[in-house]
């Protein structure tokens, strides 16, 4: 969902707070980042300087604030390497800033360097011990529907502390993954370490489509299983809670997404990973 991520990124950080958009309108552009490591892969971050919330968001909008200039180091605190921008016409907006030779492994702590212009960025994050995802099945409550929901059971490493984080992507319809609606997960909640969980589909902010939390007959999905720190997961959990109350009347959404970067806003996220593929039946 990073491609839809970024774009809710862009104009969350500034606050929702309506009363105080006169200031924000005033204030100095924030840089947003969006970076992150999984085991197993390579860094990819993607830049952009934050949208004014009364700003009409369009695709000359979004490349209008997308930096292609940055110097971005990873380092691992032995090798560092400096990544490069390259065109991925999945995304939105349709660059990122690729590593090439610095893997992603479990245990490790990751620095990232920005320097743009006059301004120097900088995070540090690392990746968790993966926990392997046991099983991902597609269940349909009455065999005659066309329609159904992917439940995954993991078991939860005991004494340890961990958080977590399911994401999905229906491949031909969705090229990244988006993650489920409510699924941040803290084991605080299990009351097992045999966990079994039904996960429904995330909720795609751009382009703006009706939400559908389940799946559908003829969908290959493929269901990711991440583990995150603390940090991670404060955030995602911030930014769940943008989409739940963004328009809520009552309960209206007010404050910045977390951040645990210094100088700019946004995320730096180190990840386990453990993924399954689901086949669903093939639509009649």
């Amino acid at each position: 969902m990073k491609q839809f991520i970024l774009l809710f990124f862009c104009v969350l950080f500034l606050s929702c707070n309506q009363d105080d958009f006169d200031k924000s309108a005033l204030a100095e552009s924030k840089i947003v980042v969006e970076g992150w490591i999984e085991a197993g892969d390579y860094a990819q971050v993607i830049l952009s300087t934050s949208i004014p919330i009364a700003t009409p968001v369009d695709s000359t909008t979004i490349l209008n604030h997308v930096i292609r200039s940055a110097k971005i180091t990873v380092s691992d605190g032995e090798q560092e390497e400096v990544l490069r921008l390259k065109r991925n016409s999945d995304r939105i907006p349709p660059f990122v800033y690729y590593g090439s030779e610095l893997i992603g492994q479990s245990g490790k702590e990751y620095s990232l360097k920005i320097e743009y212009l006059d301004r120097k960025i900088e995070a540090k994050t690392t990746i968790p011990k993966t926990v392997i995802l046991k099983t991902a099945t597609y269940i349909k409550e009455n065999p005659q529907d066309t329609t159904g929901y992917v439940f995954i059971t993991f078991d939860d490493p005991v004494l340890e502390k961990n958080y977590y984080q399911v994401t999905t992507r229906i491949e031909k319809e969705e090229p990244i993954f988006v993650p489920a609606f409510y699924g941040n997960l803290n084991d605080n909640s299990f009351t097992s370490s045999s966990v079994s969980i039904q996960i429904n589909r995330g909720i795609l902010i751009f382009p703006k489509t009706k939400f559908k939390p389940y799946f559908t007959d003829g969908d290959l999905i493929y269901v990711k299983l991440r583990t995150l720190n603390k940090d991670t997961f404060d955030f995602w959990n911030s930014w769940q809670n943008e989409i739940v109350n963004g328009r809520n009347p009552i309960y209206p959404s007010n404050t910045s997404l977390k951040s645990n970067l210094t100088g700019a806003l946004g995320l730096w996220a180190g990840y386990g990973q453990s993924t399954i593929v689901v086949r669903t039946p093939a639509k009649k």
